[in-house]
Formats: structure tokens, C-alpha cells, sequence
């Protein structure tokens, strides 16, 4: 069974950083690409930064380039989100995606807020 989970979701004050941290298990064969969504209130869901499991091929969302970083560890088994010179509007609940040969799996979410 395939399993997401997010953590590192914090208040933090405008200019601040954070890592979000998404623990991957449960594939059976290649995870293709890995990915973080946010949902802000009232918002839709939408696409922050991903990358193929190779590690190549990483694209942002042009409000977050060169603020935050997509990487894995592990063999892909953690995937993380390193968020720099955070803003307000970065407030969101941030969602870990991997998609592989059983289709997209989703975690819980971890709420991020920025905020003075």
C-alpha cells in the first residue's frame, strides 16, 4: 500500500524559512516523478515544483523560482521542499504527490503559514 506522508509544516514569520519533509513508501516498481501542490483557502490546488525520480527535469511554479528547492534522499523514499524567503501568500496546505506505475498518490498535507 502506497503511503505519503508530510511533516515540517509550521507559522513562520515573513522572510523566514522551512523544510517540509515527505516520508514516500509502499511502491511496488519505479516511482516515475515526485512533486508538492499546495491549496490555498478558496483557492485551487496547484503545482509548486516536481521533479522525475531520476532527480532531473525540475520545474517550479514561476512564484516560487529561486525561493524553493525540490530534492529526494534515500532512494526517493524522502522527498523534500525546502522553502526560503517565505511570504504570505505562500500560505497554503502543502501536498507531497509521487506518481508512479498504480497512478498518483497523495499525502495528508501539512499547513504552512506565513505571517507577522
Amino acid at each position: 500500500q502506497v503511503q505519503l506522508v508530510e511533516s515540517g509544516g509550521a507559522s513562520v514569520q515573513p522572510g523566514g524559512s522551512l523544510r517540509l519533509s515527505c516520508a514516500v513508501s509502499g511502491f511496488t516498481g519505479n516511482i516515475y516523478t515526485l512533486s508538492w501542490h499546495r491549496q490555498a483557502p478558496g483557492k485551487e490546488r496547484e503545482l509548486v515544483a516536481s521533479m522525475a525520480a531520476n532527480g532531473a527535469n525540475r520545474n517550479y511554479a514561476n512564484s516560487v523560482k529561486g525561493r524553493f528547492t525540490i530534492s529526494s534522499t534515500n532512494g526517493n523514499t524522502l522527498l523534500l521542499l525546502l522553502m526560503n524567503s517565505l511570504r504570505p501568500e505562500d500560505t497554503a496546505v502543502y501536498y507531497c504527490q509521487a506518481f508512479g506505475p498504480s497512478g498518483h498518490s497523495w499525502g495528508q498535507g501539512t499547513q504552512v503559514t506565513v505571517s507577522s
